[in-house]
């Protein structure tokens, strides 16, 4: 599971916008927005989500669920220091 702050602070350290998340997933804009803007976890069509996860995932983000281990606790996003470019980044 990933919450909208997730989504927020991941595209944030990754320092790409909307656009470029969007063609990274294979996601529309609009899609990735209405992800954005959800209310805690984000909930939307699996194929979507997965998509998602795993275009985070190969630019190098660690999502961090609830519960996990963390020395602060709670939900987060962590940059993996071994993390590529994103293709799409200008």
């Amino acid at each position: 599971m990933i919450t909208a702050a997730q989504l927020r602070a991941a595209r944030a350290l990754l320092g790409i916008d909307q656009r470029q998340l969007a063609g990274l997933a294979g996601l529309s804009v609009p899609t990735i927005q209405r992800m954005e803007a959800s209310n805690d976890v984000i909930r939307g069509n699996v194929d979507s989500l997965m998509k998602l996860i795993a275009a985070l995932d190969g630019a190098g983000i660690e999502l961090i669920g609830e519960g996990a281990a963390s020395s602060s606790g709670g939900r987060g996003v962590r940059l993996r220091s071994s993390a590529a470019e994103p293709k799409d980044r200008p």
